[in-house]
């Protein structure tokens, strides 16, 4: 079954299906070692990995297993990132979400606006139960995109990354369908609608 990416707006952002000529913008998102200090691989040294990624992403979409869009800026049309449900299991209701944004796209709420969009669209189309995240210990800003999101940390998974021999922590953060909150409602749950 297949699970064609979709193509979102919010105010201020564009998620949609990746295509060839991203692969520029995917390497130098992925070969930067600042966007990927906390990452759980290292960095890309060969440019061929964006075209694996754009074709991975196509063939998630093909086989049904997930969704992981582009992300525009609507004024300008540059690349951000991109913001992906992985792991779509329909019997458990359950997906990973992740995402990964340039470094200049930092501290604008991007990410939150983005995954927003993205969850919205998956609870309303998936039938979702649970969507789980996963960040590294020391990476506090994707854990507040992640709380403001209403995932709850559930716990630690102690040493489960080396990375160019460096050993980290990571939180496991769960968001249930009963405490998902769509943008509109933020502000009445108390939560701020973006970061």
């Amino acid at each position: 079954m297949s699970l064609p990416t979709p193509t979102l707006r919010t105010d201020r952002l564009r998620l949609r299906p990746f295509g060839d000529a991203d692969a520029g913008d995917l390497f130098a998102l992925h070969s930067s070692a600042r966007v990927l200090r906390y990452w759980d691989s290292p960095p890309w040294h060969d440019p061929a990995r964006a075209e694996r990624f754009v074709a991975a992403c196509r063939r998630m979409a093909e086989e049904g297993t997930g969704a992981r869009p582009a992300v525009d800026r609507l004024s300008d049309g540059a690349f951000l990132g991109w913001c992906g449900l992985v792991r779509w299991n329909p019997e458990y209701r359950s997906a990973s979400l992740g995402y990964c944004f340039d470094d200049a796209a930092w501290g604008q709420g991007y990410a939150t606006e983005a995954a927003r969009a993205l969850l919205g669209w998956a609870f309303d189309t998936l039938d979702l139960n649970r969507v789980q995240a996963e960040t590294d210990t020391r990476n506090v800003a994707s854990a507040r995109v992640l709380a403001k999101l209403g995932f709850v940390r559930e716990g630690t998974l102690r040493e489960d990354c080396v990375v160019a021999g460096e050993v980290s922590d990571s939180w496991v953060f769960g968001l249930l369908r009963r405490d998902w909150r769509p943008a509109g409602d933020q502000e009445s749950a108390g939560t701020p609608a973006s970061s």
